[in-house]
């Protein structure tokens, strides 16, 4: 390593480079095996190149991001995960031509290689196909830059369709290691407060949230349901005197939706507690927790989140602490404030969704808030009426720069109060009454809600696709890869 940062080969002769390039050439395998395998070669993270490494030698293993030969020169950029340092070789007393051609012609775009100095060789350790679908260096584009100039940029769909070169960006690596930290924040948080991480099944006898928006399976001589949500279960645990539970794990939706934010399986982060007086008390819960992972993203994941801002640029997340609460009869009269024509107990709609989010944001500038106290009208039907106004609830959804990231309420905990309502919604009673029955023993009054992984993710980087914070995504058009 030179005191400039760079990585500098200084050798190889012309039959290191002839046995490197037959792959067939025994004797060489073994050589190369006992060097990589001694405990003497220490590989140095890319990452941990740092000033102090000046005048050392070592060795790095990395992809080859980029290569340009120049005359008697070839200037590679080592890329590992979403960090990357530009190495040089170059003719001189110890580094041959044919060192330098090896370097800018064999070696290609993707390959995984060693390079080190002390042994003045490369070892190409796994060798890309000479055309790859697509380049890194053209989906790492800031948004909008290949159209001014006309260069190449790289859709969604293609993206997708090689999603494993795709996620090889710095900018991949930098939102699935951001989304790692929510998951490991989530889980954190609740532990401290006292939670109880809990599984549940994802097959299930009927639909979870009722309606038509299920995947049904064959099961033995029967079909089952893949799980809406793990409410029912997370609600059963109430009753068995958990108090407080969490878990993580895939919700499906059979939605045909194609939006920016839809898709059939996502990652549910879902909440349940028991409460002592009053179901604000879940509320504070849950805008807590949101709130020790906004803090722990914003005070942990700065590289990660600068990463993603060179390509996708945004405003930085702005939060309060406590959470701002407004109640729904306050959210419809700033819309109306600013021109929208909407009736008391009329659910909102996306655009006034997004709305209401940017006059939330310039009122009280944050891009978090709660809406309390739904119309009972547009909520399921096992959520809790409002004891003094029946035409509301005590339900509530939490946004995040003006979407939905959680959808909530307090639950309705008497078995009868539950068949009434379920009646009222003209649901069949014997299709949930494994979930009627779980209250007929005695529940404590309790409330929770379900967030969504992806959509929490894209909304705090500032992203405008739900695909783009999902691994492998799942939508109607997509199931593969």
């Amino acid at each position: 390593v030179q005191p400039n940062g760079r990585l500098t080969a200084v050798g190889a002769h012309e039959a290191a480079l002839s046995q490197l390039a037959d792959h067939n050439n025994v004797k060489h395998a073994s050589e190369m095996g006992r060097l990589l395998c001694s405990p003497d070669r220490v590989l140095v993270r890319v990452q941990k190149l740092t000033p102090e490494k000046a005048d050392q030698l070592i060795w790095v293993r990395a992809r080859i991001h980029t290569s340009r030969a120049k005359g008697k020169q070839c200037f590679l950029v080592l890329r590992q995960q979403q960090f990357n340092v530009q190495a040089l070789v170059a003719v001189g007393e110890r580094a041959s031509k044919q060192m330098v051609k090896f370097a800018a012609n064999w070696i290609l775009m993707g390959s995984q290689f060693i390079f080190t100095h002390s042994e003045r060789i490369i070892f190409v350790i796994s060798q890309a196909e000479p055309r790859l679908p697509l380049q890194l260096e053209d989906c790492v584009r800031p948004e909008g830059e290949g159209d001014e100039d006309g260069r190449a940029t790289v859709n969604q769909d293609t993206r997708l369709d090689n999603r494993v070169i795709d996620l090889r960006t710095t900018t991949s690596h930098a939102i699935f290691r951001l989304q790692s930290g929510v998951c490991q924040l989530f889980r954190d948080t609740l532990t401290n407060k006292g939670f109880v991480e809990i599984q549940t099944p994802k097959i299930i006898s009927a639909a979870s949230e009722g309606g038509a928006n299920v995947f049904t399976v064959s099961y033995f001589k029967t079909s089952a349901y893949l799980a809406q949500s793990p409410q029912l279960y997370k609600q059963m645990c109430i009753c068995a005197d958990f108090d407080k539970v969490f878990c993580v794990g895939p919700v499906f939706r059979a939605e045909d939706s194609n939006t920016h934010r839809h898709l059939t399986e996502f990652v549910g982060l879902d909440i349940e507690l028991a409460f002592n007086y009053h179901y604000h008390e879940v509320i504070e819960s849950i805008t807590d927790t949101m709130v020790q992972i906004f803090k722990g993203l914003r005070d942990k994941f700065q590289t990660e989140i600068q990463t993603v801002g060179k390509q996708y640029s945004s405003e930085p997340f702005k939060f309060l602490e406590p959470t701002l609460r407004l109640e729904y009869t306050e959210g419809v009269a700033m819309l109306r404030e600013a021109g929208v024509d909407m009736g008391d107990e009329e659910d909102l709609s996306t655009p006034n969704e997004k709305l209401l989010g940017r006059l939330v944001k310039e009122k009280y500038d944050t891009d978090f808030y709660v809406l309390d106290k739904y119309p009972l009208a547009v909520r399921p039907f096992y959520t809790m009426p409002d004891p003094n106004d029946k035409k509301y609830s005590n339900s509530y959804d939490m946004f995040m720069r003006g979407e939905e990231i959680l959808s909530g309420a307090q639950r309705i905990h008497d078995a009868q109060l539950l068949t009434e309502r379920a009646i009222h919604h003209n649901i069949d009673l014997e299709k949930i009454k494994s979930y009627i029955d779980s209250f007929r023993y005695g529940a404590p009054p309790h409330g929770g809600g379900g967030i969504g992984l992806e959509r929490v993710c894209m909304l705090y980087l500032g992203l405008h696709n739900v695909r783009q914070v999902s691994m492998f995504p799942r939508d109607p058009k997509r199931l593969t890869p």
